[in-house]
């Protein structure tokens, strides 16, 4: 017993005797740590200003590689399964591409030149509801001061009235100064998009050789091909159900009566791609053309109504359906999203922010650090991957 308690006193005198961090060091790891955020934080700051100045050239090389990690899947089938060679392949499918897109110009170069020309009457008709409610503002201030002079009550001091007009900008003119970019851009990005399809695997084959250890590897080839799967499975499903809500929204339209229905129902299908902003665009757009085509306010609501509608049907009810719990974002990091790289790369980010989250979580998804980022962007709780959790 006597030993067991001189042996408890040695313990306890060793455990007091060991060192205690003096302040020095706590103030030295805090200062380490403060230089981490702040550098941390340059260089985002320095990251998102290179974005937004070299816009004109990332743009082209993001949707590039976007259609590279959609169409890869094809080219690798063809090579294994029809033995058809890389280069073969890409350009099909690049030539299909710019197919599509020359088609999409032609089908809506003419209804669009055509409601760009029409939106001085469009802009005429806000102008007229504007005067029409500033009139009903203005009756309503003579029979308050008609009520003031006739209580006695002193008279407020009188402030200068503003006018609101809209001024119609020369829409066609700034659509052909801006025409020979958007050109280049796409020439850009086609050109950048066969050469990467027709690498074949090279792009997977450096992406593991770079990689130190065979579980980097492993990890960096699992979110590659997690990245393609969940984008190419995201885009196929949207692009059905937008074109779904364009044929809905053009039908919608010609019951209400507006002219060229089959025009709204292309730019739903355009629009939708951007959440919810896009269907506020739509909902207004389709009220602005409702105003000028009847002339009345009333007008307006019917077409409004209708789209808004159509819109709720599909974001409340299909889109959950049909996307799937796994790609289910949270609505407010969605928005944050949409509105930052709107910001950054105005309407062609707004496109682009959706693919971009959906890479981002898978990405973090894998990473233990970046846990809480990837449960951020879901709707759920977010299940780190299979192979992270062996």
């Amino acid at each position: 017993m006597e030993q067991v308690g001189v042996r408890a006193v040695s313990q306890s005198q060793t455990a007091s005797r060991e060192p205690i961090p003096d302040l020095q060091s706590v103030e030295l790891l805090k200062v380490h740590s403060g230089r981490h955020w702040a550098i941390t934080g340059i260089f985002f700051i320095l990251l998102f200003g290179a974005l937004y100045l070299a816009a004109s050239f990332v743009l082209p090389v993001v949707f590039a590689l976007l259609f590279m990690l959609v169409l890869s899947p094809v080219v690798r089938f063809a090579k294994r399964r029809l033995h058809i060679w890389e280069p073969v392949t890409a350009g099909v499918l690049v030539f299909g591409t710019l197919i599509a897109i020359l088609s999409a110009f032609y089908l809506t170069s003419g209804p669009l030149t055509q409601i760009a020309s029409s939106a001085p009457t469009y802009i005429r008709a806000v102008n007229d509801e504007i005067s029409h409610v500033r009139d009903r503002l203005a009756r309503f201030a003579d029979a308050r001061e008609t009520a003031r002079e006739a209580t006695g009550a002193p008279a407020p001091a009188a402030a200068a009235p503003e006018n609101v007009v809209l001024n119609g900008p020369g829409l066609l003119d700034n659509a052909a100064s801006v025409v020979p970019q958007v050109i280049a851009s796409i020439g850009f990005a086609l050109i950048f998009l066969f050469f990467l399809l027709s690498s074949g695997n090279l792009f997977y084959q450096k992406l593991i050789e770079s990689m130190p250890t065979f579980s980097d590897k492993r990890k960096a080839l699992a979110i590659a091909h997690e990245i393609e799967r969940e984008l190419s499975r995201y885009l196929l499903t949207i692009t059905l159900i937008n074109a779904g809500l364009g044929v809905a929204i053009g039908t919608a339209m010609w019951v209400a009566g507006l002219p060229m229905p089959a025009v709204f129902g292309v730019l739903a299908f355009v629009l939708n791609f951007i959440p919810y902003l896009g269907a506020i665009v739509g909902i207004g757009l389709v009220g602005v053309v409702g105003l000028a085509d009847s002339g009345m306010l009333s007008g307006a609501i019917l077409p409004a109504v209708l789209y808004l509608g159509v819109t709720s049907i599909e974001g409340q009810l299909i889109t959950p359906v049909l996307v799937g719990r796994r790609l289910e974002m949270n609505a407010a990091a969605v928005f944050l999203a949409v509105a930052f790289w709107g910001w950054i790369w105005g309407v062609v980010g707004m496109f682009l922010a959706v693919p971009l989250m959906v890479g981002v979580k898978v990405f973090a998804s894998y990473v233990d650090g970046l846990h809480p980022l990837a449960n951020f962007l879901s709707a759920e709780k977010q299940d780190p991957p299979a192979s992270e959790s062996e």
